[in-house]
């Protein structure tokens, strides 16, 4: 099974932004309990949608150069991209069936 794929303000564009699939990014920090209740669904998506679309979790509190370029004000916040632009958007935290419709939907795009 396929795990999140960490980021940092580092790896960031290499790792989503120059993406050839689509990428699910979750924007969280430790002390946030709604990321927490995210976390195991987001864990569930990469290994569901392994080879058809990359997830991945950025460290509010460790990449915060890269959250505010991206305007994360509240999290978890998750955003998909595709071909490097946010394709959609989810705040908060949602059930499961809510983030893969969003990503079903760009994946068919």
């Amino acid at each position: 099974m396929s795990e999140p794929i960490a980021l940092t303000d580092e790896n960031f564009s290499e790792e989503v932004l120059q993406s050839s699939q689509p990428v699910l990014v979750d924007f969280w920090a430790a002390w946030c309990g709604p990321c927490r209740m995210v976390a195991p669904i987001v864990e569930e998506i990469a290994g569901e949608y392994d080879g058809r679309a990359k997830v991945c979790k950025l460290d509010v509190d460790t990449a915060q150069k890269t959250a505010g370029e991206f305007g994360i004000r509240s999290i978890p916040t998750l955003l998909i991209f595709k071909g490097g632009k946010v394709a959609d958007q989810v705040i908060g935290a949602v059930p499961k069936a809510q983030i893969t419709e969003k990503l079903d939907a760009v994946l068919a795009n």
